[in-house]
């Protein structure tokens, strides 16, 4: 998720653990626990300048349930005998108050599209549940008015009523988003077992700051199909539209170090382009078509048609660039639009 978001989510949930006395002191510390894990992408920054390493080891090891606990000890005990003494008084409550303060922060990570891999060092796919979008107003809202009420109120019981309240509010919004997903996935899994594809790899993911319109992708054995499912105003079956993709390059190029990386990292679901003699790799979890914010170029055509390895290159995103801005904008005026009224009716699936 987003850095406030993070930072509001560590604040609310070191403060409702501390006692009343310590409040302020709690959202302070949360807040600065809950920003920690994010810190590798300026070790990464700084370490490395492959573009595929630096987006597939972020949120890995400082993201993983096996080294947090050990880091949030490690803090407790570090202000517990050098501290001012405000850990020493409640050791036990400031202990859990540092260590969740830490997890949630990976685990509401989780809850998107982009993949947290929470068992590092271990190596199963990136945990991506992908019910929220990296922004949400609906999530943070709640945190950021429970911690603003408990920094201006600290030792009143509105401020611990406030931060409980923020918690379970936010809290009750991912279960939301899992149910979202759910009604979403099996309306696209009836469509796509309608088209001959009920085995295909496929991923729902919400929109732009809501989850009320989803995002459907299942893989195809020429490129990928992209289905979209409005929880308020779809109710036939879902229509989906296909889209090609270079995947004899893709399959010739598979034992490349950062083709297989990238296939590791977002299981699968990528969009293969031979652009000026170059195969580029994007990736269909981020973005809208035809304009992804993750892409690779990671090897070059030689004249005798063979693909020859090179240093991998991120070429620039669609959130980034001047031209596409004004279609991003374009589609999320267009997302606003279609969260309320269905499409026109079509001729069918593609």
């Amino acid at each position: 998720m987003d850095s406030l978001t993070q930072i509001v989510l560590g604040g609310a949930v070191a403060a409702a653990i501390a006692p009343a006395r310590h409040r302020r002191a709690a959202l302070l510390a949360g807040a600065a626990l809950g920003t920690v894990p994010d810190l590798d992408a300026l070790v990464l920054w700084a370490a490395s300048d492959n573009p595929v390493t630096l987006m597939t080891v972020h949120r890995s090891f400082s993201h993983s349930l096996f080294v947090l606990p050990l880091l949030g000890a490690l803090i407790w005990s570090l202000f517990r005998h050098f501290g001012h003494g405000r850990v020493a008084e409640s050791p036990r409550r400031w202990f859990w108050a540092m260590q969740l303060a830490l997890v949630t922060h990976p685990l509401l990570d989780a809850f998107t599209v982009y993949g947290t891999q929470l068992w590092w060092p271990l190596h199963p796919h990136p945990t991506m549940w992908s019910s929220v979008f990296i922004i949400d107003p609906l999530y943070t809202a709640w945190l950021a008015l429970a911690c603003v009420i408990a920094w201006c109120v600290p030792r009143r019981p509105l401020a611990q009523w406030a931060l409980v309240a923020g918690l379970v509010l936010s809290s009750a919004y991912l279960g939301w988003s899992l149910l979202a997903k759910h009604l979403v996935d099996r309306e696209a899994d009836r469509a796509l077992a309608a088209m001959g594809l009920s085995g295909a790899p496929r991923f729902s993911v919400p929109m732009p700051f809501n989850t009320l319109l989803w995002r459907v992708v299942a893989m195809t054995p020429n490129g990928y199909v992209i289905g979209e499912r409005s929880l308020v105003a779809d109710h036939g079956p879902m229509t989906f539209t296909g889209y090609p993709s270079q995947v004899q390059a893709l399959a010739e190029t598979a034992a490349l170090p950062a083709v297989q990386r990238l296939n590791w990292f977002n299981r699968g679901f990528m969009r293969a382009q031979v652009v000026d003699g170059e195969l580029v790799l994007s990736d269909l979890r981020m973005g809208l078509e035809p304009e992804y914010n993750f892409n690779f170029a990671v090897a070059r055509q030689a004249a005798d048609g063979r693909w020859v390895e090179i240093p991998p290159r991120q070429l620039q995103g669609a959130y980034r660039a001047p031209v596409a801005r004004g279609h991003l904008r374009e589609a999320l005026a267009r997302m606003w639009g279609r969260i309320w009224q269905a499409p026109p009716p079509s001729a069918g699936n593609q």
